[in-house]
């Protein structure tokens, strides 16, 4: 029968079926009628010896001259080689290949090949900062919709966060190229903010004894204590283990999956960082600092904000990393410090190239050990107030100079 409007109002199931194809005069175009009142518009075709169906809609949707001129469309395709089947069920796949959904495969590959650090920043970076983009297919999403999440982080988080984000993005996109999953990277030539400008803050002797003498007698206060005493990152020293120190040998070992050049660091400690970590009590616990010690400090930004509130006339524009510039400074400038050996102590990569970068794989250890005493005794004559420059004076002697 040729479908028509009235033609099809008159269709039913026979007694007792629940599901009957009708069919037009049109090979392979029919009308699908299941039991409840249910009804669809089908075609019907082989692909290498199996039949398969498409659904085109409902007559609700779809009037019959429409969906005959649809199913006419199809068939061309299907004449050409086309499987519309096969299609709409990969575009269904598609569609479910989320950037949610797809997330835990990307960050499965970089738990193995991240230091742990660095796994749990782009991590946090994916699942927390990007979250809005988890619902949507890997193949919608485009670079309106990464400007648009970049300029959103910078008025909340700053451009700092939107930068890492951004790097973050562009490195699991490039990954799902690389899968097979999209076909190209909508990071690229999308907007980001400008990288700021190197920080060059070191801080006043004043503002170090301001500092100093407003810290708490809690585990942040002993952290940035220690960081000072040690020109350390914020996290070498929050998310310090028990085992990585050796209090009789007065030095912390700190392994290669947890420092920043990827190599393990032995800092000598001085007699004050010796008593800060000497009169914690050591329980089971694997972490020096933090709640329950299984997972390091956390909450850096509230005790900074709280420390802040204790320093009188307290300038909001430093921030902890500063406190490595200062000590650097202060062992090139004023404590006779050789460079190379202020750049072992703050556990820098690159600070000997050709041969030498190569060959030289020395510690130091000893020449360490002086510059950090030297550098804690001027700290000392800092936040007590005793005359820093007679103490320079009598420290002013070359460490690590090459005979």
């Amino acid at each position: 029968m040729e479908f028509t409007t009235t033609s099809i109002k008159k269709l039913a199931l026979p007694l007792g079926a629940k599901d009957k194809t009708f069919w037009d005069t049109l090979p392979a175009f029919g009308l699908r009628l299941r039991a409840g009142g249910s009804a669809s518009w089908v075609v019907q075709y082989d692909v290498a010896g199996k039949t398969r169906r498409v659904t085109l809609g409902t007559p609700a949707m779809l009037a019959v001259a429409v969906a005959r001129t649809k199913a006419k469309d199809l068939l061309a395709s299907i004449r050409l080689g086309g499987d519309p089947a096969a299609d709409k069920r990969a575009a269904r796949a598609k569609a479910a290949e989320t950037f949610g959904a797809i997330l835990p495969r990307y960050l499965a590959v970089q738990r193995r090949e991240c230091r742990p650090r660095s796994f749990k920043e782009i991590e946090s970076r994916l699942s927390r900062l990007a979250r809005s983009l988890h619902p949507r297919p890997l193949t919608s999403i485009d670079r309106r919709q990464i400007s648009t999440l970049i300029g959103n982080i910078t008025e909340q988080s700053g451009p700092s966060a939107a930068i890492n984000v951004h790097g973050s993005l562009t490195g699991y996109f490039s990954w799902a190229m690389r899968e097979g999953l999209i076909d190209q990277n909508p990071t690229i030539g999308s907007n980001k903010p400008a990288k700021r400008p190197a920080r060059d803050r070191v801080l006043s002797e004043d503002e170090l004894r301001a500092l100093w003498a407003a810290l708490g007698d809690d585990d942040y206060g002993d952290i940035v204590r220690l960081m000072i005493l040690t020109a350390t990152r914020r996290n070498e020293i929050g998310d310090l283990q028990w085992d990585e120190i050796d209090l009789d040998a007065a030095k912390i070992e700190i392994p290669a999956v947890r420092m920043k050049n990827g190599k393990p660091h032995l800092i000598p400690l001085s007699d004050p960082a010796l008593t800060i970590l000497r009169k914690r009590q050591r329980t089971r616990q694997d972490y020096v600092f933090g709640r329950g010690g299984v997972a390091g400090f956390r909450g850096w930004s509230q005790r900074r904000r709280a420390l802040d509130a204790r320093i009188a006339g307290a300038r909001p524009d430093w921030v902890l990393h500063d406190l490595r510039r200062l000590a650097s400074t202060v062992m090139h400038e004023k404590l006779g410090v050789q460079p190379h050996i202020v750049e072992r102590v703050l556990a820098h990569v690159g600070h000997q190239s050709g041969v030498a970068g190569v060959y030289n794989v020395a510690e130091y250890i000893d020449e360490k050990r002086r510059a950090l005493e030297r550098w804690a005794e001027y700290v000392d004559a800092v936040v007590t107030g005793k005359s820093v420059k007679a103490q320079i004076v009598r420290l002013r002697r070359p460490v690590g100079t090459h005979r």
